[in-house]
């Protein structure tokens, strides 16, 4: 199977688990079913503890919210912890705008999806440091994956998959110049993260810190007109 298709049977999964996680369900399950085998029940249940967690930590439901063309959908589940009006050009969408700032603990749900209908204009993956996913410095400082889309009436925002202190693996399974639908799933980062989401200025954002988030189905806010 190629790299194209690959890729595509990741976005359009239809297993209850992200087909990134299987390799380490079932790896985990070898060495749980081995443990058991050989009466090692302390480890045994160690590993089937481990193993469930995994199963759980890769979830992938099916999810669908029918949206007008001016909403912009959460590209992670997670709890907002920053909002930020940004006066400068020192950010993905090269000017002013409001940049909203995702945390994904372990126990959310870790696949990524497309916020708004539009093209992907560029991507640009940025190795760097693993500080904690919560503090104002990972968004600068840490490893990241920045996704730019020009959205269907020309508007640009900006979603950066950003690595934690626990996240070693961000994977996007899209490239640039590629259509995409709100909702959409593109990627995930494995064990922890944060997610940042650059919007124009102008723009009415619906949510407020604190406030739990759900990938592609919370609306963050509204495009300006």
């Amino acid at each position: 199977m190629t790299s194209e298709k690959i890729e595509k049977t990741r976005i359009n999964n239809r297993l209850p688990v992200a087909r990134e996680g299987i390799s380490f369900i079932l790896i985990g399950a070898v060495i749980t079913i081995f443990s058991f085998y050989f009466s090692w029940l302390i480890f045994g249940c160690v590993m089937l503890v481990m193993t469930l967690f995994t199963v759980y930590f890769f979830r992938d439901p099916e999810r669908y919210r029918d949206c007008r063309t001016e909403e912009i959908l959460s590209p992670a589940d997670g709890r907002i912890i920053k909002i930020e009006e940004l006066e400068d050009s020192s950010n993905p969408l090269n000017g002013p705008g409001i940049k909203v700032s995702i945390f994904m603990s372990v126990f959310n749900v870790h696949v990524n999806r497309i916020p708004i209908n539009g093209q992907i204009e560029k991507i640009s993956y940025n190795p760097g440091r693993f500080f904690s996913a919560n503090l104002d410095k990972a968004s600068e400082q840490n490893e990241s994956n920045c996704l730019s889309l020009i959205t269907e009436n020309g508007k640009r925002i900006a979603f950066v998959q950003i690595a934690g202190l626990i996240a070693r693996r961000i994977v996007c399974w899209i490239g640039e110049q590629d259509r995409v639908k709100a909702g959409q799933r593109f990627g995930l980062i494995r064990f922890g993260s944060r997610l940042d989401v650059y919007l124009p200025q102008g723009s009415k954002v619906l949510i407020g810190l604190s406030d739990r988030v759900s990938a592609g189905e919370t609306i963050l806010g509204n495009l300006p007109e």
